[in-house]
């Protein structure tokens, strides 16, 4: 080695790059590149999602939509110039699946919304498959290495504590770029420039701003590895600090339940099994905190270390918790979708909570030791079973849709108290079906239930103490004043499905001008009326809401102290039932 000064190139690739892994080169265009995808990928994705907010978006833009963002965050998450088309490969690959996946969500139920258990599983696969990924590109001599267990454990938990600083980083500098952006565009805007303004009202310029910077960021960080490095130690060393505290009250708590009972848990009003998943949670990562990534790697304090055995045994007590308040949940209101997710996460809990206590109990002082290796067969598993849940495999709609109509049939549940908005909007086609069988009832409460359950536009047309109403077409429930002026068929269909109607045994339209009606609907006899307008938009589109009400803007005068003040008397309208007043002045 010399004293002799680097080269320029050589200096200059330093100051760009500070790489954590001698193998990835400096990628100084890394930034630009990253910022130029997402920023494509933010057009795509807002071209895809761009529709009449009242109208349903068409199932296979939700899922186009979905696999265009999956696909470009993790491909800039995971991206190396080594290897790099197996980054993409790895991209494109989890943008199909969770496309696929959001596009039977969306068809499930009627609601038509990607945004599910489903979807949210498959979410979780891709976060932990992603660490699987980069570790399993830095160490496997060729694509046909998939023994996933024998990967080192200090790398993958490296890569998936630096995703996680990273992307909460990146996503934490986009929302600076547009408080950035806000503050340009109000400087430009006092002196009349008004561009930057308009393009922040664009819903394109900001999804396309949002990919920009986040993807930007990620590509800067990255290509800092090193110093991301140290903010991820950073991260865990004051995340272990917290390790004693939960760790104390943890038990204080379990011994406590020894006098207290369980009782007081479920006459809390909150739901305990959330509670007690949510602290296992916490207890998991604040013990990963203090064992760090390896044997070197882990704290040395003597209370800290005390602290992680304590969270990674208390796990078990709480997930048994979780379990059993899960249980009795379920024997007191059956099978839904929702409780069937929150048992499988239980059962995940519980399947840490064993293996925590095998390695504390195994490996006592050094039992981190154990329970590194057993962690990554468990996050595999994990892995695995979030994407096979995440498929149309099982139905858990259909589970469901057994369980409660066994329940109805046995008289378990009352038919006030059935669920039927359940039955119309969370069970998919199982449920449907079983409400038209329903409807064929030859009890006529049932009947009248399920037909009402059917026709309901959403499922706040089903709540209530009298439980799902059925209610007649809304031609025959309208009545329009005058009578002898017809309404337009959108704006009928518009009405029908506002607050004012779409519940009401009586609605009334009645013609305030050509492009406003006034609706008034009562629920009940002798309950209150509701009032809205329903308007005519420059697009022809019937709205709810009105349009006409604007406040004056104040104008320019001369001298207010010379000025002639007075007050001016305007008609206004308003709608009387029976002569007694319905709704404030309008016009």
């Amino acid at each position: 080695m010399t004293d002799a000064p680097a080269t320029t190139a050589l200096a200059d690739s330093t100051r760009v790059s500070a790489r954590l892994d001698d193998n990835d080169p400096p990628w100084p265009l890394r930034p630009w590149i990253m910022a130029a995808i997402c920023a494509a990928a933010g057009l795509a994705f807002h071209a895809l999602v761009d529709h009449n907010y009242e109208d349903g978006l068409a199932q296979w833009r939700s899922a186009l939509a979905t696999a265009v963002a999956v696909a470009a965050v993790v491909f800039v998450l995971g991206v190396e110039l080594r290897r790099w088309s197996w980054a993409l490969g790895f991209a494109l690959l989890w943008g199909v699946v969770l496309g696929l996946i959001a596009w039977q969500t969306a068809a499930y139920n009627l609601q038509g919304s990607p945004i599910e258990w489903p979807f949210w599983s498959g979410m979780l696969a891709v976060l932990v498959a992603t660490p699987l990924f980069q570790t399993r590109r830095d160490v496997a001599p060729d694509w046909r290495f998939w023994k996933l267990w024998q990967m080192p454990y200090e790398r993958l938990h490296s890569h998936a504590w630096t995703d996680a600083v990273i992307g909460a980083a990146s996503l934490a500098f986009v929302g600076i770029a547009f408080l950035l952006t806000f503050l340009i565009s109000e400087m430009f805007h006092l002196i009349g420039i008004d561009l930057i303004r308009d393009l922040l009202n664009d819903e394109w310029f900001g999804w396309m701003l949002a990919g920009a910077a986040f993807g930007g960021a990620v590509g800067l960080l990255r290509e800092r590895d090193k110093l991301v490095a140290t903010l991820q130690r950073l991260v865990m060393i004051v995340l272990a600090v917290l390790a004693p505290v939960l760790a104390a009250a943890l038990l204080i708590f379990l011994l406590s339940l020894a006098g207290t009972g369980l009782a007081k848990l479920w006459a809390s009003g909150f739901s305990t099994a959330a509670l007690m998943l949510a602290a296992a949670a916490f207890a998991v990562l604040l013990a990963n905190a203090v064992i760090g990534n390896g044997t070197d790697d882990r704290a040395t304090n003597p209370l800290l270390r005390w602290a992680a055995p304590v969270l990674a045994v208390a796990v078990l007590p709480l997930a048994g918790i979780a379990y059993f308040s899960m249980q009795l949940r379920i024997g007191q209101y059956g099978w839904t979708p929702e409780r069937i997710w929150g048992l499988i996460a239980t059962l995940i809990a519980l399947a840490y909570g064993i293996i925590g206590l095998w390695a504390v109990v195994k490996g006592r002082r050094d039992f981190d030791d154990v329970l590194r290796p057993l962690q990554q067969k468990l996050a595999i598993g994990v892995a695995l079973l979030a994407l096979f849940l995440a498929l149309p495999i099982l139905d858990f709609g259909a589970i469901s849709t057994r369980d409660q109509m066994a329940r109805l049939n046995s008289g378990a549940v009352k038919i006030e108290k059935f669920d039927w908005a359940a039955l119309a909007f969370d069970f998919g086609p199982r449920g449907r079906a079983a409400l038209n069988d329903l409807a064929r009832s030859p009890y006529k409460d049932r009947a009248d239930a399920a037909k009402a359950a059917l026709a309901a536009a959403n499922r706040w047309d089903l709540t209530g103490p009298k439980g799902p109403v059925l209610l007649k077409p809304i031609a025959e429930r309208l009545r329009i004043i005058p009578a002898d002026r017809a309404l337009p068929a959108e704006a009928i269909e518009r009405i029908a499905a506002t607050y004012m109607c779409s519940r009401a045994r009586a609605c009334v339209a009645l013609w305030l001008a050509d492009d406003r009606i006034g609706v008034l609907g009562q629920n009940e006899p002798g309950e209150a009326t509701q009032f809205d307008f329903v308007s005519r938009n420059a697009e022809g589109r019937w709205v709810q809401g009105d349009l006409r009400r604007n406040t004056p803007q104040p104008q320019m005068i001369d001298d207010l102290s010379k000025a002639t003040i007075t007050v001016e008397t305007v008609p206004q309208r308003r709608i009387q039932i029976d002569g007694v007043p319905q709704t404030a002045t309008f016009d």
